[in-house]
């Protein structure tokens, strides 16, 4: 099994930095609307923490922006990304990973990742900005996802489309589930 790359450490510091500023919040307000240690958001814009997907989808709603504007770095021209590699952010409370593939330009908004999941325990998010939209495609495997309300299952080749804005689950019901999820931004 490959070990995973490190999250973009140096790219969500500076990230957060300049979203902070843009939106005219201090550590503290940003770190009390995101439900986070202001110790914990000093760490994350000094390149020293380890944020958790939970975290990051957090510090995104409180700062209305996407997740990938946290972790994306500058686009260059043509961007290669290799299976295994890009800023794979792992999740705290399931065998979950999302590794960014691209984020949407300024006015198009959306975002494409790769998952991959094993089952065990549930990666339950919250909701994300206003208006936001998930597409899901299982790519290997099965999974059950979408709303918590009204979740289905999913094998390959299947796809669901439900609104991002409400909590949320992704659940492996086989190993190696692997699925693109596409996230529109209003």
């Amino acid at each position: 099994m490959a070990i995973d790359p490190a999250p973009p450490l140096a790219t969500i510091a500076a990230a957060l930095r300049r979203e902070r500023e843009r939106a005219g919040l201090s550590l503290t307000e940003l770190a009390r609307r995101a439900g986070i240690a202001k110790s914990t958001l000093s760490q994350l814009e000094s390149g020293s923490g380890n944020p958790s997907v939970e975290t990051l989808w957090a510090l995104g709603v409180a700062l209305d922006v996407p997740f990938s504007r946290l972790v994306e770095p500058p686009a260059a021209a043509v961007r290669v990304v290799r299976a295994g590699e890009g800023p794979r952010i792992r999740s705290e409370h399931a065998d979950f990973s999302a590794t960014l593939l691209a984020a949407g330009a300024p006015h198009a908004r959306r975002d494409v990742y790769v998952m991959e999941l094993e089952p065990g325990a549930v990666r339950i998010a919250e909701a994300h900005t206003p208006r936001s939209v998930e597409h899901v495609v299982v790519a290997a495997g099965r999974m059950r996802v979408g709303p918590e309300t009204d979740p289905v299952e999913l094998g390959p080749g299947d796809y669901v489309t439900f609104p991002g804005d409400t909590p949320h689950r992704y659940e492996a019901l086989a190993p190696g589930t692997f699925a693109v999820l596409v996230m529109e931004h209003p």
